[in-house]
């Protein structure tokens, strides 16, 4: 799937809050080490130049739009273009930064054990993943893809998400590798100002992106139509014509 920075940060003060608050809940370290795996346009590790001031940052992106952009943010920090699925840097880290990128990554019970090892003795994995999958939005965006013309071309779209485990058995997973696991979860309620428009602009940038490049123009315009329609129905106006979007997200700092 191909990503657009111009689109991603159309939103980028919302898109950024949780990667605030996850910041925030990583415990104190004199971090050497950071990086910032799937970092985007370099919104969250521009947090992580910031607080780690004696740190060498990195970041990393499958998506080479994604690097460029935060090549032209932070021009002295190292950016490269990778398979987030394949990366196995050994590090050792003292900050493996994930934030909305471990959502598209299969089998987190291999996966976040794994990150764990590659933390120096004290350090953290801090991860944020959209937990929305069955908000309105989500399965909307499931049953126009069902419902339409284009129903074959999308069989597999929803699959590109990985379906998110308890609270419960993330601990579970990162208990034995780490001394202390904190979980949490947390609904933002975002307001945008477009109504419906706004939520499905939002949603271009991220959840949409595996229902709409299949399609061909023609399609892509009568799926976004369709959509459209049914999210205002599921996201009323509120009296001045915005929008409150609620997002639940899932927290988690893991330390070594």
């Amino acid at each position: 799937m191909s990503w657009s920075a111009k689109q991603y940060v159309a939103f980028e003060d919302e898109r950024t809050r949780p990667a605030r608050d996850l910041l925030a809940a990583i415990p104190p370290v004199d971090a050497r080490s950071a990086i910032d795996i799937g970092c985007g346009p370099g919104n969250s590790t521009e947090l992580l130049v910031e607080r780690f001031t004696g740190a060498t940052v990195r970041g990393v992106d499958s998506s080479t739009d994604m690097i460029e952009a935060a090549r032209k943010r932070l021009p002295n920090v190292q950016f490269d273009t990778v398979d987030i699925g394949t990366w196995n840097d050994s590090g050792p880290f003292d900050v493996i930064f994930a934030n909305a990128v471990l959502q598209w990554l299969p089998d987190h019970g291999t996966l976040l054990p794994s990150l764990a090892s590659r933390l120096t003795q004290g350090g953290s994995l801090a991860i944020q993943m959209p937990d929305n999958l069955n908000e309105p939005s989500h399965r909307l965006m499931r049953e126009v893809a069902a419902e339409g013309p284009w129903a074959s071309k999308l069989a597999d779209a929803a699959g590109q998400r990985t379906e998110m485990a308890s609270a419960s058995d993330y601990y579970s997973m990162l208990q034995p590798h780490c001394a202390r696991v904190d979980v949490w979860r947390t609904t933002y309620h975002h307001p945008l100002a477009d109504g419906a428009s706004g939520v499905v602009e939002w949603f271009k940038g991220s959840g949409l992106r595996p229902f709409l490049e299949p399609l061909d123009d023609a399609e892509k315009a009568q799926y976004l139509k369709q959509y459209h329609a049914a999210i205002e129905q599921a996201y009323p106006a509120l009296s001045d014509g915005s929008v409150l979007l609620p997002f639940p997200r899932l927290f988690i700092v893991a330390t070594r």
